[in-house]
């Protein structure tokens, strides 16, 4: 599949979420976005490629980090890390569970403090381990 086309399909999966979570919010007050916890049905999972840019050495980009804030601000207080990896040759792969109506605070986050020393790339995620695994055991 092409990047563009990943992308796209990606757009479309996070904007039907989106809009499925303003509908519910619509017909129901919401929490403040500052307190609000991941539930079953606010959740999102956004896995983010922090592609290194590779024309710099490793201290020089870890320098602009620090200066820009980003060990500091990413990532943001009440999001939960699921899974934060190393991708040799790419970057860094992380993926966060939090409230859909934190959503533009997550990216703000990353262009404010993360542009410059990485390239981003979003992916709307969710867990399918379970499934996968109960799949294959019962092809078995």
């Amino acid at each position: 599949m092409g990047r563009g086309l990943a992308s796209g399909l990606a757009m479309a999966a996070l904007t039907g979420v989106l809009m499925f979570n303003s509908a519910a919010r619509a017909q129901t007050p919401a929490a403040p976005a500052e307190n609000a916890a991941p539930t079953a049905d606010n959740a999102v999972m956004l896995t983010i490629f922090l592609k290194h840019d590779q024309s710099r050495p490793l201290s020089e980009l870890n320098a602009q980090l620090e200066k820009q804030g980003y060990y500091k601000a990413f990532p943001p207080p009440g999001t939960e890390v699921v899974s934060w990896y190393i991708m040799m040759g790419i970057g860094q792969v992380v993926t966060l569970r939090f409230p859909a109506s934190r959503l533009r605070e997550v990216n703000r986050v990353l262009e404010n403090t993360a542009w410059g020393a990485y390239h981003t790339e979003f992916y709307p995620t969710y867990d399918h381990k379970a499934d996968g695994i109960a799949a294959h055991d019962k092809a078995q």
